[in-house]
């Protein structure tokens, strides 16, 4: 199925690793021009193999709490590329921000988890109007389910879909299409070093994968690229202010299935 995105320029925050990394070779893969933006140095393999499949690629790096870089990256992409035709708000961290913490750290973790997809939908809307383009959210299935000592995170990713149908309405007069993607058990790195903070990280890893009712095993970080690709594409032109859970039914079926 050809998605149509040859030459689409597609920002996407955190998008040099895991989840976000997926989603920039998928899109490159695609004929995409991915713009990165974040905060670590991309690995060399991981570089040379973007280089490959998509020569154009831009990588900022950055810290999005960091309003003037990121409006900077921004206009660079636009003048440099002509514009921007969708925008992936990807970045965040499960910090372990709960109730004991505070509400200083409690702003920082809404800082690094929800003020920057604000940020950067607000640059990038005009371009994304102009193009008639999308956004998409990656949320969280905590957001739905909680998880336990992890309030910013969590308030951040409910946030996120809460402001997913807010845009869906706003920019739809504008042909602009806006849906958010909940994750649930994905190995990305950043889940890798949680699990083998565990007393014993294989099991953990099993007794996890048991739960999930297809396949009782993880998602992997190319199926919510798929996904996430997908919605950017206009083979999904009338579908807009949806939540969609590549989750292997982790959240909405019975886990006692497992």
């Amino acid at each position: 199925m050809d998605l149509h995105l040859d030459d689409k320029v597609v920002v996407i925050t955190g998008g040099g690793e895991g989840i976000g990394g997926a989603i920039t070779l998928q899109l490159a893969r695609e004929g995409a021009v991915p713009v990165i933006l974040g905060r670590d140095e991309l690995q060399p393999g991981f570089e040379r193999e973007l280089r490959a499949l998509a020569p154009r690629f831009r990588f900022f790096q950055l810290d999005l709490r960091d309003e003037a870089a990121c409006t900077a990256a921004v206009q660079a992409t636009v003048a440099e590329l002509g514009g921007i035709d969708a925008l992936v708000n990807n970045a965040g961290i499960n910090d372990g921000v709960g109730l004991a913490a505070g509400t200083q750290a409690f702003r920082q973790s809404l800082e690094a988890n929800l003020v920057h997809a604000y940020l950067l939908a607000h640059l990038c809307a005009e371009s994304i109007k102009a193009r008639r383009g999308t956004i998409v959210n990656v949320s969280s299935k905590t957001a739905l389910t909680g998880q336990g000592d992890t309030s910013g995170y969590v308030a951040a990713k409910g946030a996120l879909l809460g402001l997913t149908r807010e845009w869906a309405v706003s920019l739809a007069p504008h042909g602009v299409r806006v849906n958010a993607v909940l994750p649930a058990e994905v190995m990305t790195p950043m889940y890798r070093r949680w699990l083998q903070s565990r007393p014993d990280p294989e099991a953990a890893a099993r007794t996890i994968a048991d739960r999930i009712p297809l396949g009782h095993r993880m998602t992997t970080d190319a199926e919510i690229a798929d996904l996430v690709v997908f919605l950017i594409s206009d083979r999904s032109s009338h579908t807009t202010g949806q939540w969609l859970h590549p989750d292997g039914g982790y959240v909405h079926l019975d886990r006692a299935l497992g």
